[in-house]
C-alpha cells in the first residue's frame, strides 16, 4: 500500500501557482534584451516556429515533471506490504520424480507427463508456502536436486531444470526413494512425506523399492505414489540432454500398477492414478492437506522506499529540459 513518510513536502506545490501570480504582476518576470535579427548584408534571421514551439512545449512538460518528481521524492514515498513469517517448522515434503524417457509421453491434457508434473508441483508449492520442499530425480540412478528447504525460489529453479532423460534411460525407483528417506530421517520436522511421481516400474538401481518402503515405514515416513499418464499407445518426443539427439515415435504405455500399489501400502501411504493436470493437482492437494501440521506465524511489514528513484527521475528530467532549451532552442539557461 503506497504512503508518504513526509507528506508536508507537498506544500511545495503551492509555490507553482504563487510563481505564476508573481509573474503576472511583473514580479520575477523574465529578463528580456533587444536582439539584432540580421547583420549588414549578412544572412537574415529565420524563424523556425514549428520546431521551436515543439521543443518549448516539451521543455515545459519535462520541467513540470522534474519539479513534481523532486517534490514527491522529498515526500519520501513508501510502498508497504504484509509478509507472512512462520515461527514454527511445518512438514517436510520430498518429491521423487521419474525422469525416464517415457515421461515425455504426451497424454496429459495435450502436454507431456514431465511438464504436467513440473507445473503442478509449482502450483502446489505456491498454495502451501509453510511447507519445506525437496526434490529427488531418478533415472538409471538417483540424486538429490535440492534437500528440503523453505527457499522456494531455489526449489522452483530445480523443478524448472528437470528434463526427460537427464538421469538416463532407466527407472531406479528404489534408489530414488532411499535417497529421499535418508534426507528425511535427520529432519526435525513434525511430519515427513514422500511423493513419488512415475509412469513406470523399477528396472534399474541397486535398492529394491519394497526395501525402501520398509525403511520409510520404520521411520514413520509415508510414501504416496502417483502413476501419471494413460495406458496404450502414446506419442512421444524428446531431446536427449547429453547427446542432443531427438527421439520421436510412439510409446507402449503399460506401467505396473500392482508394484506401485505395494510400495505405497508398505509405507503407510496411498496409490493414485492421474490422467489430467486437474486430477494431479487435486491429488497433491489432498495429500498435503492430510499430512499438514499446525504452524504458528506472524505478519511482518515490508516497506520499500522510492525516494532515490524519484530524485534520479527528477534530475534526468531537469537535464532533458536544459538540453531542449540550450541545444534545440538556443536559449541561455
Amino acid at each position: 500500500m503506497p504512503s508518504f513518510q513526509n507528506p508536508l513536502a507537498f506544500l511545495f506545490l503551492l509555490l507553482v501557482p504563487l510563481l505564476i501570480i508573481l509573474r503576472k504582476f511583473k514580479i520575477f518576470s523574465k529578463i528580456e534584451f533587444p536582439a539584432v535579427l540580421g547583420d549588414w548584408e549578412g544572412r537574415l534571421f529565420t524563424w523556425k516556429g514549428v520546431v521551436i514551439r515543439f521543443f518549448s512545449i516539451l521543455a515545459k512538460i519535462t520541467k513540470t515533471g522534474a519539479i513534481l518528481c523532486v517534490i514527491i521524492a522529498f515526500a519520501d514515498p513508501v510502498i508497504s506490504h504484509q509478509e507472512k513469517t512462520f515461527s514454527s517448522l511445518g512438514s517436510d515434503l520430498i518429491f521423487v520424480v521419474d525422469t525416464s524417457p517415457s515421461m515425455a509421453g504426451k497424454d496429459v491434457d495435450d502436454d507431456t507427463r514431465m511438464n504436467a508434473a513440473k507445473n503442478t508441483i509449482k502450483k502446489l508449492a505456491v498454495e502451501n508456502e509453510g511447507l519445506r520442499y525437496g526434490l529427488v530425480l531418478l533415472g538409471s540412478e538417483a540424486e538429490v536436486a535440492v534437500p528440503p528447504t523453505s527457499d522456494h525460489q531455489s526449489f522452483f529453479k530445480e523443478v524448472n531444470d528437470m528434463s526427460v532423460g537427464m538421469m538416463g534411460d532407466g527407472s531406479a525407483i528404489g534408489d530414488g526413494l532411499s535417497t529421499a528417506i535418508c534426507h528425511l530421517i535427520s529432519s526435525s520436522a513434525p511430519k515427513k512425506i514422500i511423493i513419488l511421481l512415475t509412469d513406470g516400474e523399477n528396472n534399474a538401481g541397486e535398492i529394491h523399492p519394497e526395501t525402501a518402503a520398509t525403511l520409510a515405514n520404520s521411520n514413520n515416513i509415508p510414501i504416496y505414489v502417483i502413476g501419471i499418464g494413460s495406458r496404450g499407445t502414446v506419442p512421444i518426443e524428446y531431446e536427449d540432454p547429453k547427446t542432443g539427439k531427438v527421439y520421436s515415435g510412439y510409446l507402449d504405455s503399460n506401467f505396473n500398477s500392482a508394484s506401485l500399489k505395494k510400495i505405497a501400502s508398505s509405507a503407510n501411504g496411498h496409490y493414485y492414478e492421474v490422467r489430467t493436470t486437474e486430477d494431479l493437482l487435486t491429488t497433491l492437494q489432498s495429500v498435503t492437506k492430510a499430512e499438514s501440521s499446525t504452524q504458528s506465524f506472524t505478519y511482518k511489514t515490508i516497506s520499500v522506499h522510492y525516494f532515490d528513484k524519484f530524485l534520479i527521475a527528477g534530475i534526468i528530467l531537469f537535464i532533458a529540459t536544459w538540453i531542449f532549451k540550450r541545444v534545440f532552442m538556443n536559449e541561455i539557461v
